[in-house]
């Protein structure tokens, strides 16, 4: 299995800029815990955004980075729960080929992906994985 070390997508010339097009519902942590992604563990603390998005698939947004990321869907009020969309915000993304391993800046969490998942970079030492399927559906290369 590949596992990714010091990854740096801005470097990497097979890596696009996409952005979200998902509508999610969501939720704020009343205490600390853990929620299992399909990609692996999602560490959160008290106020953390607990998000299911297509497919059924949850994970976590630390709270500090929630707001920068998601708009509340009217006729939920920001900050509360219910429905979000992404904000247009780009992320680099890059397809990879085999099994590998990339750990998250949030809770130190190992995310997994499987031959044909994408990476994704929202920053500096902060990535997170998509299945390809859920890739496809719900991002958008900007061009």
């Amino acid at each position: 299995m590949l596992e990714l070390t010091n990854i740096d997508l801005t470097t990497d010339l097979l890596a696009s800029r996409y952005v979200k097009t998902e509508i999610v519902n969501v939720t704020f942590a009343g205490n600390a815990g853990e929620l299992m992604s399909p990609e692996g563990p999602n560490r959160y603390q008290t106020g953390d955004a607990l998000i299911t998005g297509y497919g059924g698939t949850r994970w976590s947004v630390a709270r500090g980075r929630f707001d920068a990321k998601y708009e509340a869907v009217a006729p939920t009020e920001p900050g509360g729960a219910g429905r979000y969309k992404a904000r247009p915000v780009p992320v680099l993304a890059r397809q990879i080929a085999e099994p590998f391993t990339a750990a998250r800046s949030a809770g130190g969490d190992v995310l997994h992906g499987e031959a044909g998942d994408w990476l994704l970079q929202y920053g500096r030492g902060d990535f997170g994985v998509a299945r390809n399927e859920r890739f496809k559906q719900v991002y958008k290369q900007v061009v």
